[in-house]
């Protein structure tokens, strides 16, 4: 008889699709199974459910488990984690994601669970809040890192903004990584994307700026258009202009809407919306741009960067350890549109600069940020 699997259960709040629920996937779906007999739990069905459940994981949904606070669902969600871990028994409860984690710690807590690991992809406490907020959340945040065993920090920057002096080995680095990705080729994207345009206009030689992103106020959209209108486009020759294609969904799409409108923009800025595989059609850019307020470390920059794409981000979270400075990309202050417009001067009109910067980022991401590097990292995590 062979030893007997670790039983895992992987907790998430909400399972639509980014960047902590790929993380919970890429884990769930690559541990070997002659080793760890693996769950899945989250607050609600989404696209991670689907995605898990094709691939043959079995998935728990706690029905009603909300990002935002409500005193009367949270406290039925909490009788209901508390039965599940009774039930289930894991061996390991590998929380991700604020809420969850900060739930999931007292009650694994409470149920005596083994190994509790926190897994934080940015901390709340960055977003744009009044002082109280900010405050309240980090105490919580503090909490759940009392309560976990082993909290995971996605990148230098994240483990250092929720301690509060000093080193502490409860606390570890494990950066994110992927797998090679088979993108389309420029043309190729390019038309694909189009089709999903409403549009009679000849855009397929023109100058492409993109960015993957959900529609949310901490990505920072708003400044990149602002960006854009400082370039003062509208003037120039329009067989040069560059157009802005914003690939994702999100609450904040009616109000980037008005606001290109505001700014004339409407046949240089477009949201193709939400496409089902993304990172394929990163090769339809010329440029990339991620102008977040605030980060971890970002599943799109990476992606982005295996595509060899120049790129424009902020110097936010984690993405100063994957972007150098005018080495293999350009960093940008947060909530600044002046500096974003520079940026997007410099490289526009310097192809030579964009071919190197891709080439750099491209041979960082395949050396230092592989999906099975982070894989066995965790595994260690678990198994010591």
């Amino acid at each position: 008889m062979g030893a007997r699997r670790i039983k895992i259960l992987y907790c998430i709040t909400k399972a639509n699709w980014g960047g902590a629920q790929k993380y919970v996937y890429d884990l769930a779906t690559s541990l070997p199974s002659d080793k760890y007999d693996v769950s899945v739990l989250v607050g609600a069905h989404g696209t991670l459910v689907d995605k898990l459940q094709t691939a043959g994981i079995r998935t728990l949904c706690l029905g009603n488990l909300l990002r935002d606070v409500n005193l009367f669902k949270d406290f039925f969600s909490f009788i209901k984690l508390y039965k599940i871990f009774l039930e289930e028994k894991p061996d390991i409860v590998h929380l991700n994601s604020s809420k969850m984690g900060i739930m999931g710690s007292f009650v694994a807590r409470l149920v005596m669970i083994r190994k509790i690991i926190f897994t934080g992809h940015g901390w709340a406490f960055n977003e744009d809040r009044s002082k109280l907020q900010k405050k309240i959340l980090y105490i919580l945040y503090r909490l759940t890192v009392f309560f976990s065993h082993i909290t995971i920090a996605v990148s230098e920057q994240t483990k250092k903004q929720v301690l509060s002096k000093g080193n502490n080995k409860k606390v570890m680095v494990i950066r994110n990584g992927l797998e090679q990705i088979s993108f389309f080729e420029q043309k190729l994207a390019r038309d694909k994307i189009l089709e999903k345009l409403p549009l009679n206009m000849d855009l397929q030689n023109r100058f492409w700026l993109g960015t993957i992103s959900e529609l949310h106020k901490n990505k920072g959209l708003k400044y990149m258009i602002e960006a854009l209108h400082l370039l003062d486009i509208a003037t120039e020759d329009k067989c040069t202009l560059p157009i802005f294609i914003i690939i994702g969904d999100g609450e904040r799409r009616e109000k980037l809407v008005e606001r290109i409108a505001r700014y004339n923009l409407q046949n240089y800025v477009f949201l193709v919306g939400r496409i089902d595989g993304a990172e394929k059609y990163l090769k339809a850019f010329d440029l990339f741009t991620l102008t977040s307020i605030t980060e971890a470390l970002p599943y799109v920059i990476l992606e982005a960067g295996q595509a060899g794409l120049p790129i424009i981000a902020s110097g936010v979270g984690g993405i100063p350890e994957i972007i150098t400075d005018m080495q293999n990309g350009i960093l940008v202050r947060p909530m600044d549109p002046v500096e974003i417009k520079k940026a997007l001067d410099f490289l526009i009109g310097r192809p030579e600069k964009r071919a190197v910067f891709g080439l750099n980022i491209q041979a960082k991401i395949l050396t230092d940020f592989s999906k099975q590097k982070m894989v066995n990292e965790t595994m260690e995590v678990y198994n010591s």
